[in-house]
């Protein structure tokens, strides 16, 4: 299932730090920021996490809030937003049900070795539960600058 470009995103349910069940049906309202990523603790993933955490009061001021998802677990989730000082929580899928209600799970290579992983993906949902915006393939220099600018724009 893939979802499309200005139609409204499927309710979903997701844990996440925090002991909060995410439910996107209770978010309407807000503009909502979902990146997903490969894996905590690794330097793309933990640089993407401090320019969301660093901007969060641009995009607060821009009634929106942020997630992060990976397949990581809610501890391991949970210490890095903590070591990092993340203001946003973390959405753990080791299930990979929300990255395939999102279908950012690409086959991946790296050194000649083949695997399905989380391709690094962001998606702006708008106060209506519509998805107006996704990056797809993302490289972090500059991209929450972008996302930002999207988000203002709204």
């Amino acid at each position: 299932m893939s979802i499309e470009l200005n139609k409204p995103v499927p309710n979903f349910t997701a844990e996440a730090t925090n002991d909060i069940t995410v439910t996107l049906s209770e978010l309407a309202g807000k503009n909502i920021v979902i990146y997903f990523y490969p894996k905590d603790n690794t330097p793309g993933c933990t640089t993407e996490g401090q320019d969301f955490r660093d901007h969060y009061s641009s995009f607060e001021a821009a009634n929106t809030v942020i997630f992060g998802v990976s397949r990581d677990s809610l501890r391991v989730h949970t210490n890095f937003k903590a070591k990092h000082e993340f203001p946003f929580e973390l959405i753990s899928d080791p299930e990979e049900s929300l990255c395939k209600h999102f279908d950012v799970i690409k086959l991946k290579k790296n050194y000649g070795r083949e695997y399905m992983g989380i391709e690094r993906s962001t998606f702006l949902i708008n106060t209506e539960g519509v998805l107006v915006q996704e990056w797809k393939k993302v490289k972090v220099k500059g991209h929450v600058a972008e996302v930002l600018e999207a988000v203002q724009a709204l």
